[in-house]
């Protein structure tokens, strides 16, 4: 749920911001790993192989934090 404007007349009662500050996180990550272009395009032919390319990518943005 993307919560609404600062100035909106409805309240942010219903907004559960545990859950929107993990999926933030998780659109994050998924933009960190579109800057890597095999990935982004998608070139391996094989499923298996674009997992691991995944995977492999994944480890390499972990390693940094």
């Amino acid at each position: 749920m993307i919560p609404r404007k600062r100035n909106s007349l409805k309240d942010h009662a219903d907004m559960d911001w545990g859950l929107y500050r993990y999926r933030h996180l998780v659109e994050n990550a998924f933009a960190r790993l579109k800057q890597y272009r095999g990935i982004e395009k998608r070139y391996d032919k094989l499923k298996r192989n674009y997992e691991s390319m995944v995977a492999i990518a994944c480890g390499y943005l972990w390693l940094p934090m």
